[in-house]
């Protein structure tokens, strides 16, 4: 079964976003998670200076869950993220992913 965990805002600053997403989402999702389930957390599109703790959160969820599948997707518009989503589902081999998507045009 895959869950899917909308994260909504987080702060503008990369550090500031790190330490709201561990202080206020991260407990959240640790109840959450059941062995042998898949995630995906999707957050906001944010600047290039998040990427290194998105990937660093997901990949260490993914390794101290695993077998449990956990990836992270974000931006986009609603047809990338439910089209991401769609190809996790079916994905069994994929985890531990941060994924930032494009808005259809972007290039």
């Amino acid at each position: 079964m895959q869950h899917i965990v909308y994260i909504d805002a987080l702060p503008k600053n990369a550090l500031d976003a790190a330490s709201k997403f561990s202080a206020n989402w991260l407990p959240s999702i640790r109840e959450q998670i059941n062995a042998g389930d898949s995630y995906v957390l999707v957050l906001p599109d944010a600047a290039y200076d998040h990427a290194d703790w998105r990937r660093a959160a997901i990949r260490d969820l993914a390794r101290t869950y695993a077998p449990t599948r956990l990836n992270m997707i974000s931006g986009g518009d609603d047809a990338a993220i439910t089209s991401t989503q769609n190809y996790l589902s079916d994905a069994g081999g994929v985890t531990g992913q941060y994924l930032p998507l494009s808005r259809r045009g972007d290039s």
